[in-house]
């Protein structure tokens, strides 16, 4: 489900490029950042100059990353992460709001402000955050989600005091009036024309979310409904900028080439006289057991091959529990050695593909496992076999060999992402917003490596039975009208 995400997308196609393969200014290594206390002092292998006879194979290189945490009298959150490799520096603020933060009758607020936020504030005219930003090198974006939206900027070292004055300038005074919300709400509905309703299994995506949750919070969509946005006033609007994009509902995220003494006094001179607001609601994001499968058909014009989706709540996304479920997710659809792969795939040619994806929520989490059937592929065949693979985590403990795998694969790919300044000041404000932990980008491996046999086999055991599976088939619309399965 996390690869679908309703964003705004005027420079989503090159960021997210930038994102996979490290960005344009990426840090040299896995490594980046990580340097030597400054009273740390290099030893000779062996002071005696004789032959050594003490040196150990050397492991695998631990993907961390220095990180300082300030907290402003207005309640800021700062997390300072200093990286020399690159001349750059990236900044991700962070607001501790996302769809979940919608009541009925209000969706699709949060990422209509992800718009808002470029139009305009007190210092800056329409436009001209992304004028400043890319006259000086730089490249900037917003993302929305269930849990936060986000606003980044990557530029060269000596453009800190531009980036700190943009972010600080629509913290403080953001331009919501009538006009730019209505043309950003315009904006919006035809970015649910092009990114939805117009896309293969756009449908489908969006009600991956109605038919697995039955709290409001994670049940409705992010982009949210056109006809919540039209009734919405300029009020409603205004009182939820004044309540969610304050200073102590945020984190500000500086990761690359700084002074880290320097750039705490600029941020608290740009940031530090704000006041702050009355603290957000927390929503409830509980969910009710689920007793029984829930199954869903979808007809759509512009799929060309049947998909199966099949959906499951897990635990809460900074468990142990959840690193079980994320090995699963490893076990069953990471590549073509992925069990999944090789039975629908290789042995039985059922399907053409398969994925699996796990995100990390602060509430109850989905596991997605997604198969792309061949033409006129059968459903039924393919439901088994995915049953038969979750009923063997269930009874059997997994192979050493697959833990290895998926330990390996996650380790490359984290360290391929954390080469970029932006992924990582992403990735820190991400947690430090959703479960107040910005180390988790250096616990992470530990927490996974940590996974047991067992401890796969109890996850399996009690988050994927029968009865909690949500199933989604979606039929392309020709296939359908000639009576497909």
């Amino acid at each position: 489900m996390s690869n679908r995400k309703q964003t705004s997308t005027l420079w989503a196609a090159l960021l997210a490029a930038g994102l996979a393969a490290g960005g344009p200014h990426s840090a040299v290594g896995g490594q980046a950042g990580a340097q030597k206390p400054a009273d740390a002092k290099s030893k000779p292998a062996n002071p005696a100059g004789g032959k050594s006879t003490t040196s150990k194979p050397v492991g695998p290189r631990p993907l961390e990353f220095l990180i300082e945490q300030h907290k402003l009298e207005n309640g800021l959150r700062v997390i300072l992460s200093v990286d020399h490799s690159a001349p750059v520096f990236s900044i991700c603020v962070t607001y501790d709001v996302g769809s979940r933060n919608e009541p009925p009758g209000h969706t699709g607020f949060a990422h209509l402000f992800e718009h808002l936020m470029f139009q305009g504030s007190e210092n800056v005219g329409k436009g001209e955050h992304f004028l400043l930003v890319l006259n000086n090198g730089g490249g900037m974006n917003g993302t929305t989600n269930e849990d936060r939206t986000n606003y980044f900027e990557e530029l060269p070292a000596n453009q800190l005091d531009l980036a700190l004055f943009l972010e600080a300038d629509r913290m403080r005074r953001l331009a919501v009036n009538q006009s730019n919300l209505d043309n950003q709400r315009a904006a919006v509905k035809e970015e649910r024309r092009l990114g939805i309703d117009n896309q293969p299994y756009g449908p489908t995506d969006e009600a991956l979310s109605d038919i697995l949750y039955d709290n409001f919070a994670y049940k409705h969509s992010v982009i949210g409904s056109m006809a919540d946005l039209d009734s919405a006033k300029l009020e409603d609007f205004q009182d939820f900028y004044r309540l969610y994009y304050a200073p102590n509902n945020a984190v500000l995220t500086l990761v690359g080439d700084f002074n880290p003494q320097n750039a705490l006094a600029k941020i608290k001179k740009y940031f530090g006289g704000f006041p702050s607001q009355p603290t957000p609601p927390r929503p409830d994001l509980s969910e009710p057991p689920q007793a029984a499968e829930r199954r869903r058909r979808m007809d759509d014009t512009f799929a060309q091959t049947p998909r199966l989706d099949q959906l499951y709540k897990v635990s809460l996304g900074d468990t142990a529990e959840w690193f079980a479920v994320q090995t699963i997710s490893g076990i069953l659809g990471w590549g073509e050695s992925s069990r999944l792969y090789q039975r629908l795939v290789k042995e039985k040619e059922l399907a053409v593909g398969v994925e699996t994806d796990l995100e990390n929520r602060p509430g109850p989490s989905p596991f997605q496992i997604e198969v792309s059937l061949r033409p006129g592929g059968d459903f039924a065949a393919v439901e088994q076999i995915v049953q038969e693979e979750l009923e063997r985590l269930q009874s059997q403990p997994v192979a050493a060999w697959e833990l290895e795998k998926v330990r390996l694969t996650s380790r490359r790919q984290r360290a391929q992402r954390l080469r970029s300044s932006l992924s990582r000041a992403i990735l820190i404000g991400d947690s430090t917003a959703k479960f107040g932990d910005p180390g988790l980008i250096n616990t992470f491996e530990k927490r996974l490596n940590a996974v047991t046999p067992q401890d796969v086999q109890r996850a399996a055991q009690k988050y994927l039975g029968k009865n909690q599976r949500s199933i989604i088939e979606t039929y392309p619309k020709q296939a359908a009208s000639g009576g497909a399965q």
